[in-house]
């Protein structure tokens, strides 16, 4: 089965919303698993994620992981790089590459680094590490597929903390200026960053308002709701004239109750025992949905 969008997905059947969030319950168990194995890497973030990732690929996104450099595929820029193991998750999840290579996290030699590389793996369309870059690299590509006449969109994932870098605002500011609406950002708004809240070590807040002030289009919705997530992003794309930036509010580490909210969780793995009560309740959290429960 190809997990692409062939058009404009206008709702989502109950039965397809059943089946993401069983697939967004696999992304958090791929990396749950990865990081006990990695042993080290980015917990909150990306389990709080899983829920967007699985809308972009299982729903959202024009994509065929048969073929990951097609050339009107949509691209997907992950700024936030060290949330990878979510985006890893669910391209494997999603058929890109095999679910057992997820064990290699952070390997030597691995394809699946700690950040991001482009020319580890197909599709990955930049190498993110240092935050503030994704947003002006997927300015660049928005402009070249303007003119370039080009239908594909450009999405780019970021941290709410990379906010406090200040590439992120020129980037906005140029974004503003050439009224690029084949572009959104897509923002992680889970207010917290390796040292606490964003808002006590450097607030974002007023954030729509912001970027407002450089003419864009504001959407804000859950993100930890797949369907309000792809009802978000359908609104955007019907978007003339300013790119859109969604603030999705998520909790970090969503779906491990013992990490939801815990800010000490953003930059660090579960061990043994703490990766075995994760996927307990994550396995408990499947048979609800099962049960529809």
């Amino acid at each position: 089965m190809l997990w692409y969008n062939r058009g404009r997905m206008q709702s989502v059947t109950a039965e397809r919303l059943k089946e993401l969030k069983l697939k967004a319950n696999d992304v958090r168990q791929g990396i749950i698993r990865s990081l006990l194995s990695a042993g080290s890497g980015h917990s909150a973030g990306s389990l709080d994620m899983a829920d967007i990732f699985t809308a972009l690929y299982g729903a959202v996104m024009n994509h065929d992981p048969k073929r990951p450099e097609w050339e009107d595929r949509d691209r997907l820029l992950l700024s936030c790089g060290h949330i990878a193991p979510v985006r890893y998750s669910a391209m494997a999840n999603f058929g890109y590459f095999p679910v057992e290579e997820l064990l290699t996290l952070r390997k030597f030699g691995s394809r699946l680094q700690g950040h991001p590389e482009r020319v580890k793996l197909p599709a990955l369309e930049t190498t993110s590490g240092p935050l503030g870059e994704g947003l002006a690299q997927g300015v660049g590509m928005a402009v070249g597929a303007k003119l370039d006449k080009k239908n594909w969109r450009v999405f780019v994932v970021t941290s709410d903390a990379e906010h406090q870098c200040g590439l992120h605002w020129e980037a906005m500011m140029t974004a503003g200026k050439f009224k690029l609406d084949n572009l959104t950002c897509i923002i992680d708004r889970n207010f917290i960053q390796i040292d606490g809240s964003t808002e006590d070590v450097m607030p974002l807040e007023p954030l729509a308002d912001k970027y407002r002030a450089f003419n864009w289009e504001v959407f804000e919705c859950d993100g930890n709701d797949i369907e309000a997530f792809i009802d978000t992003v359908e609104r955007a794309k019907r978007v003339e004239g300013k790119p859109q930036i969604i603030i999705a509010n998520t909790v970090p580490g969503k779906g491990v109750s013992y990490m939801e909210g815990d800010y000490t969780w953003h930059g660090k793995p579960p061990n043994k025992a703490q990766a075995d009560e994760a996927l307990a309740e994550l396995e408990s959290q499947r048979e609800r949905i099962l049960a529809n429960v």
